[in-house]
């Protein structure tokens, strides 16, 4: 599936959902907790993210593709691109004000 920047995807296995940031590079796999992402909206879930799942209101990427997540409703599952699970982007340290 082509993806460009805004669009949304659904998990079809958990409560998961995300927003496209930056686009990948090249055609990717995306996936959450091994199940591929959907186009339209998926029934919400009640699980409580286990470990590895996604967070809301982080930022997930894929070096090797370019790909950054947006993650808007939280859920269990690693999200992962062509089955390498994506890192969570930390925040960048503040320059010193001395």
């Amino acid at each position: 599936m082509p993806l460009k920047p805004g669009t949304r995807l659904w998990s079809t296995t958990t409560s998961t959902s995300v927003v496209v940031v930056r686009p990948p590079t090249r055609e990717i796999e995306l996936t959450c907790g091994g199940a591929p992402l959907a186009e339209a909206e998926q029934p919400a879930r009640g699980e409580a993210p286990g470990e590895g799942g996604a967070q809301l209101g982080k930022r997930y990427t894929d070096p090797g593709s370019g790909l950054e997540l947006l993650c808007t409703r939280a859920g269990a599952g690693p999200l992962a691109a062509d089955a390498r699970p994506l890192e969570q982007v930390t925040a960048r340290p503040l320059p010193a004000s001395d």
